[in-house]
């Protein structure tokens, strides 16, 4: 049988192998790869091989690759340089969520940011994985990490995802890595909320809190980025409402950043029940009173949620200060979110429509309301148990 003829795009030639020194045989192939989708120059490959076969092999991977434009050409993009790109990318994101995906994107960028980016494996995904679960690595500000529970290490890899996505778009790599990680599993969150009796315990507990009117608010459903970027002009008092239309938050490391709702069915107006108009007066004419105290030097914002001064309240403090109001009323500790959560159930177990319900908390799915609400129809059911035994038990002795 005769020897095959080597295709034209390989050469066999001898070459000095770097590590002995020795002449050898290489077999080298150079192949037209399509033009470079950024450049739009054509794109030439030259790769050199121990062996005839793998030279085959690979000039027939190549001219498959360039036949399907799915050919990744080497390039020393890293994967500092393409997280950096792919965050300018997002021209329409919100500022909150901006400084979410780079929280999540700290740890890769901290330990591969050098890496070129076609070299990222599995293999250093499950590695960063592995030790953000375990905790003890250090921030790029020398702080150690705690361990990381599974959502924020399912929203790393997910971000991670995203970006090799848009790497994949720009043909710098051929494959998603992240894509082949499984979800760590998570429990389902369970909501600690009060009961009709308890919100009463706090309300009367905190008439002389200063800031009062906001637990009012969070009890009413309001989330903590609301209640933060709420400002004076948003209450309507003469109306009775009052209007949810930007959010302050943490972006991360206690950056502050004020942005639009996430959505738009979080921008509403509310009516505001007596109790609440009467609470609000009060906020309002204290606030008034500690501006005259304290003259020019008093903040600008108008926000409701303030201190003495009128410097706007960072979210993490309205945490912190909701946590000793709660303390103060000798009730159980439940997060300030779950005050939201209060409402909600609250609302369900009084027979009020999930789609009511989803709009006054802002949900753009009702279904979504439904599922995180499911729970508190446990009371409801069980009185339409009783109700139901009732007229079973009435109708048996009307048959007899």
């Amino acid at each position: 049988m005769s020897r095959q003829q080597l295709p034209p795009q390989i050469t066999k030639m001898m070459v000095t192998d770097r590590r002995t020194k020795k002449e050898v045989v290489r077999y080298e192939v150079v192949a037209d790869a399509g033009r470079d989708p950024e450049t739009g120059k054509r794109h030439q490959i030259r790769r050199r091989f121990k062996t005839e076969k793998e030279a085959r092999e690979a000039l027939s991977k190549f001219l498959d690759e360039a036949a399907s434009g799915t050919f990744v050409p080497r390039k020393d993009v890293t994967v500092a340089e393409i997280i950096g790109d792919w965050l300018k990318s997002l021209h329409s994101v919100r500022r909150v969520t901006l400084g979410g995906y780079e929280y999540d994107l700290a740890p890769v960028k901290q330990r591969y940011g050098t890496l070129p980016v076609q070299k990222l494996t599995r293999k250093h995904l499950d590695e960063l994985v592995v030790a953000l679960r375990e905790g003890g690595t250090l921030t790029e500000k020398g702080r150690v990490r705690r361990p990381w529970a599974p959502r924020s290490l399912n929203r790393t890899v997910d971000t991670t995802a995203m970006v090799l996505d848009y790497a994949m778009d720009r043909k710098l790599v051929a494959r998603n890595v992240a894509d082949q990680i499984k979800a760590v599993p998570r429990r389902p969150r369970k909501h600690d909320t009060f009961t009709a009796e308890e919100v009463r315990q706090v309300l009367d507990s905190i008439a002389q809190d200063r800031n009062e009117h906001l637990w009012h608010l969070a009890l009413r459903g309001l989330r903590r980025a609301e209640i933060g970027g709420l400002r004076w002009r948003n209450i309507d008092f003469a109306a009775k409402a009052l209007s949810v239309e930007i959010g302050r938050a943490d972006a991360r490391d206690g950056v502050v950043v004020e942005d639009t709702p996430k959505t738009e069915a979080s921008r509403r107006t509310l009516p505001m029940d007596d109790e609440l108009v009467e609470v609000l007066r009060r906020a309002h004419r204290r606030q008034a009173g500690e501006k005259l105290a304290v003259g020019d030097a008093y903040g600008k914002g108008g926000y409701v949620a303030c201190d003495e001064a009128g410097r706007p309240y960072h979210p993490s403090t309205i945490t912190h200060l909701w946590g000793k109001a709660a303390k103060a009323a000798g009730v159980r500790h439940i997060r300030l979110h779950d005050c939201r959560h209060t409402a909600g159930t609250l609302m369900h177990l009084r027979r009020v429509p999930i789609a009511v319900i989803a709009e006054w908390l802002g949900h753009t799915d009702a279904g979504f309301t439904q599922r995180t609400y499911a729970h508190s129809q446990r009371d409801a059911l069980a009185e339409a148990a009783a109700t139901l035994g009732a007229v079973v038990t009435t109708r048996d002795i009307e048959t007899r």
